[in-house]
């Protein structure tokens, strides 16, 4: 399927851009719907774009609540707001979820390749406790405090790739929206957009 890169694209690389001297610009939240049918809402770090498309990933803990709720309904939407532009970009779609057990290899590659791609210090979270439980004991246990550089990704990794359909820009500094839309046409993808 062809595609081009979205024109939203462009206006999130700016902000992050003008931003990028403010450390929680690279955050932002993530919400999904839980099999209660409740909407549950997380702060999670912008890990890329994934290779050269509009697809945004996300590192996290297999163990967490937020898989689960993928695993009920494969959607989310992020909230992302920079403070110092005044921009706030909502950008919704499809999340393919990718830990150890997925059985595509190109999946896998990608898995891997993000996994490497953070540092050591990111990826000794995934070797601790189950992230949301409560700490035991007087002391919080910190986990393992070293880690094989060379070594592939723990299992409780997983890969995040969240697919826009939607994305809703607003810059309150110029009174400024645009709504995008992505639109498929014989294999092709495109973007539509409204003021």
């Amino acid at each position: 399927m062809g595609s081009t890169t979205a024109p939203w694209k462009q206006l999130l690389l700016n902000a992050l851009q003008s931003n990028s001297h403010l450390r929680h610009s690279s955050y932002f939240q993530l919400a999904t719907i839980g099999p209660n049918g409740m909407p549950a809402n997380r702060t999670v770090v912008f890990r890329g774009f994934h290779d050269s498309t509009n697809k945004i990933q996300i590192n996290t803990d297999c163990r967490s609540h937020k898989i689960e709720d993928l695993k009920h309904w494969p959607f989310a939407e992020i909230c992302w707001y920079f403070t110092d532009s005044w921009e706030q970009f909502r950008i919704n779609g499809a999340v393919d979820v990718i830990d150890g057990s997925n059985p595509d290899s190109m999946k896998l590659q990608q898995r891997e390749k993000a996994w490497f791609a953070s540092s050591p210090k990111s990826r000794l979270q995934y070797l601790g406790p189950n992230p949301g439980l409560p700490i035991l004991g007087d002391q919080p246990d910190q986990g393992p405090s070293s880690l094989d550089p060379s070594a592939g990704p723990a299992a409780a990794f997983c890969l995040l790739v969240l697919d826009p359909d939607q994305v809703d820009y607003l810059n309150l500094k110029s009174n400024e929206r645009i709504s995008f839309s992505k639109k498929i046409a014989n294999e092709e993808i495109s973007w539509n957009s409204e003021k």
